[in-house]
């Protein structure tokens, strides 16, 4: 299994329906150093999806270090953001809820 989805899957193992509740969103995780995946939240459940997703509601770029950080609490996303390690397209107040989504 590579190191990306290895992240992924961490991350399905720690979502929080009731933070997810009425949700429905696509987040789609564009990393500059590995495959690229999205995750689908919709009635309740996450789904991981590999490659890019035809209509995704938020797109995150970063590469996967940065990533691995802000899903184990070593660096707040928003300081990554402004700090021009992650960018991001669409729906950009949804990935602020991506923490209480998939806790520590």
């Amino acid at each position: 299994m590579s190191e990306a989805k290895a992240v992924f899957e961490s991350m399905l193992g720690r979502f929080d329906a009731d933070e997810a509740d009425d949700m429905e969103a696509v987040f789609q995780f564009d990393l500059d150093d590995a495959d690229n995946y999205h995750l689908i939240v919709s009635d309740g459940k996450c789904v991981m999806g590999e490659g890019e997703n035809d209509d995704p509601t938020v797109t995150l770029s970063m590469d996967l270090d940065t990533l691995k950080e802000v899903m184990s609490g070593e660096l707040d996303g928003m300081a990554a953001f402004m700090q021009g390690k992650i960018r991001a397209e669409g729906d950009i107040m949804l990935s602020t809820k991506l923490t209480q989504i998939f806790p520590l």
